[in-house]
């Protein structure tokens, strides 16, 4: 999927929605950082899409004046 799409498809998304799929990619996060940092799984490539994820929904809560 590409960005502008992503964008839109979050735009339409209310603000509660929004923060809790914040909080659990937050949370995925740091379980793939935990589990990186103690040898259990090659996890590092798969950081770094959830990072963007996270940044572009808390861009569009603060575009709609929701927490983020």
């Amino acid at each position: 999927m590409k960005v502008v799409e992503q964008l839109a498809e979050l735009r339409g998304f209310a603000v509660s929605d929004l923060e809790q799929r914040a909080r659990d990619l937050d949370d995925k996060v740091f379980r793939l950082r935990l589990q990186r940092s103690m040898g259990q799984t090659e996890s590092g490539n798969r950081i770094q899409p959830l990072r963007r994820e996270l940044a572009r929904i808390k861009t569009v809560l603060r575009e709609k004046g929701g927490r983020g």
